[in-house]
C-alpha cells in the first residue's frame, strides 16, 4: 500500500522534509509539496547579479549558517555541496557594537558571549567601570534555587547586572531573534547559561571552565580549541548563496517524482478517518496520508482550526515580528572609512530603527567584485515596529540615514535590494517551552499529521532542516506501526 505524504510549505523546512522522505526506504509513499509563492525557498532567496568584475551575491533573508548544529552541513554533504561551503572571512573578524552613536569593538576572549578574559573587557569602552565591577560579581553570587523558567534578560541582569545585559548581551540576542530580552524565554534561547549557574556556580566560572575543556580536548585531538580563530568558520555558506542548497534539493526531489507545485495556495484543512482533506483556493482538494505543515505557525493553526481548535490556538499565540533586509552596493573608494570587520549590532536602548548592519563583501568577500563594498541593514525588532513604515522608499531611507549617522555613507549607492518579511521572526517568550509541550500533547490527537518549522525548537538554518526531519520520522513511524498492526 502507497503512502500519500502532503507537505504544505516550500521553504527549507518543507523542501528537506521532502527530501527525507523520499530517502526512506520501508514503505512506497507518493509525495507532494505545496507552495503558495512562485519561488522555492522561502526567506533562502538569493539575488546574483552580474558584473563586469564578477557579480554581487545578495541575500534576502539569513546569509549564513552554524556549524555546531550539524543538520545543515549533513545535508549539503549529502547534496553534494560541501566542497562548494564556504567560511567567513579570516584576515578581519572583528564585530562592532553601538553605544552613544559611536562604534566599540566586541572584546575578544567572550566564550558563550560570556567574557572569559580579563584584559580586553577592562579596556572596552562598551561598559563603565561600575559596570565592569557588577560584572565581576558573578564569582561570588550563589545560583539561584528556582527551577522555573525566567527571561533572558532577568537572568544575565541578575547575574553581571543591567548594563552587560544592555550594551553587550541585548545586542548579540537581538540579532539573532530580533526579539525583546525582557520577555524571551532563556529555557527556549539560552538554556545553557542556567546550565553554566548550576553546575559551576556563575556563568563565568562556567565560561572558564568550558573553555578549559576545550584546551584540553584539543591536546588530544590536536585541532585547535577556537575554530572561530583559526581557518575553520563556525558559520557556513555555499558559494554563490545559500539558494544553491535550495536549487539542489529541487533538482532532487524532482528527478525522484516528488510532484512539486508553485502557486498553490491552501484555504483549509479537514480532518475524516480516511485522512486530511487539503483544500485549495482553486477549488481543487488533495487527500492524503500524511501531513506536514511546514508554515509559520499562525498559519498552520489557520489551516486547522475547523477541526483542531485546541492546537489552532496555541500556534496562533505564538508572536512573530515582522523583518527586512535592506542591501546597498558602493565602490570602496567611496567609502570614508574601511570595513574592517564582520559588521555591528544595534542594542536597543539607542533608538535606532535599524537592527544590524553586516558588511557582507568583508564577511564574505566572494560576495562582490574587487574594489566594490556591499553592505546589509537589517530592520524590524520586537517592540518598534509600529515605529517603522513597511513600504521600500521608507525602508531604503532607514538604511541610509543610519549608514551615513554611522559611518558617514552618503554616496548614492550603486544599486540596492529591499526584502521585506512579514511576520517572519517567531518569538520564543517565556511560556514557550510550556507551549510546545501542550501542542506535542494536541499533536497525538492528530495521527498523520506533523508540524514543522522555524516556530517551535530553533530559528536557524539546520534548526529548520532538522525539524522537517523530525516531522518525517514521527509521521513514518505512525505509519509503519499502523500498517504492522492491520496485518
Amino acid at each position: 500500500m502507497t503512502m500519500k505524504l502532503t507537505i504544505i510549505g516550500g521553504g527549507i523546512t518543507g523542501l528537506a522534509a521532502a527530501y527525507y522522505a523520499q530517502k526512506q526506504t520501508d514503505m512506497p509513499i507518493e509525495i507532494t509539496v505545496l507552495e503558495q509563492a512562485d519561488y522555492w525557498g522561502g526567506k533562502l532567496i538569493t539575488n546574483r547579479i552580474p558584473h563586469d568584475e564578477g557579480q554581487f551575491v545578495i541575500e534576502g533573508g539569513p546569509d549564513t549558517f552554524v556549524v555546531t548544529k550539524p543538520w545543515g552541513v549533513n545535508l549539503c554533504k549529502e547534496l553534494g555541496l560541501f566542497e562548494r561551503l564556504r567560511g567567513t572571512n579570516p584576515e578581519v573578524k572583528a564585530t562592532y557594537i553601538l553605544k552613544n552613536g559611536k562604534l566599540h569593538e566586541l572584546p575578544g576572549g567572550l566564550t558563550m558571549m560570556i567574557p572569559t578574559e580579563f584584559g580586553p573587557m577592562i579596556r572596552s569602552g562598551l561598559l563603565s567601570w561600575p559596570a565592569k565591577a557588577r560584572m565581576g560579581m558573578d564569582f561570588f553570587l550563589p545560583a539561584s534555587n528556582d527551577n522555573g523558567d525566567e527571561t533572558m534578560g532577568k537572568f544575565v541582569t541578575r547575574r553581571l547586572g543591567r548594563a552587560a545585559y544592555e550594551s553587550l548581551i541585548e545586542p548579540l540576542m537581538s540579532g539573532i531573534y530580533a526579539g525583546d530580552g525582557d520577555k524571551l524565554s532563556l529555557q527556549a534561547t539560552l538554556p545553557y547559561l542556567r546550565d553554566l549557574e548550576l553546575k559551576y556556580g556563575g556563568l563565568v566560572k562556567g565560561a572558564l571552565a568550558v573553555r578549559k575543556e576545550r584546551v584540553n580536548k584539543a591536546k588530544t585531538t590536536g585541532r585547535s580549541p577556537h575554530p572561530e580563530k583559526g581557518s575553520r568558520s563556525i558559520f557556513l555558506t555555499p558559494l554563490t548563496g545559500l539558494a544553491e542548497i535550495v536549487e539542489a534539493l529541487v533538482d532532487e526531489l524532482d528527478a525522484v517524482g516528488v510532484d512539486l507545485r508553485l502557486d498553490t495556495t491552501v484555504q483549509d484543512v479537514s480532518h475524516s478517518p480516511d485522512g486530511y482533506h487539503i483544500h485549495l483556493v482553486d477549488g481543487d482538494s488533495i487527500l492524503t496520508d500524511g501531513l506536514i505543515l511546514a508554515t509559520p505557525a499562525y498559519v498552520s493553526g489557520a489551516m486547522i482550526g475547523n477541526f483542531a481548535p485546541d492546537l489552532a490556538a496555541e500556534l496562533a499565540a505564538i508572536e512573530y515580528v515582522s523583518t527586512a533586509t535592506v542591501t546597498l552596493a558602493f565602490r570602496e573608494k567611496d567609502l570614508p572609512r574601511p570595513l574592517d570587520g564582520y559588521g555591528y549590532v544595534i542594542p536597543s536602548r539607542e533608538g535606532r530603527k535599524a537592527l544590524a548592519c553586516t558588511w557582507t563583501s568583508t564577511k564574505f568577500p566572494h560576495r562582490a567584485p574587487d574594489g566594490h563594498a556591499l553592505l546589509r541593514v537589517f530592520i524590524g525588532r520586537a517592540g518598534q515596529e509600529n515605529q517603522i513604515t513597511w513600504e521600500d522608499d521608507a525602508l531604503l531611507e532607514i538604511a541610509r540615514a543610519e549608514l551615513e549617522q554611522t559611518l558617514g555613507i552618503s554616496t548614492e549607492p550603486l544599486l540596492t535590494r529591499i526584502y521585506q518579511w512579514e511576520k517572519a521572526m517567531p518569538q520564543y517568550n517565556l511560556g514557550h517551552p510550556e507551549r510546545l509541550a501542550r501542542i506535542l500533547t494536541a499533536l497525538d490527537d492528530f495521527p498523520g499529521l506533523g508540524l514543522a518549522g522555524n516556530g517551535y525548537q530553533g530559528i536557524g538554518i539546520p534548526d529548520c532542516i532538522h525539524s522537517g526531519e523530525l516531522a518525517v520520522e514521527m509521521i513514518l513511524h505512525h505509519e509503519s506501526h499502523k500498517e504492522f498492526v492491520e496485518k
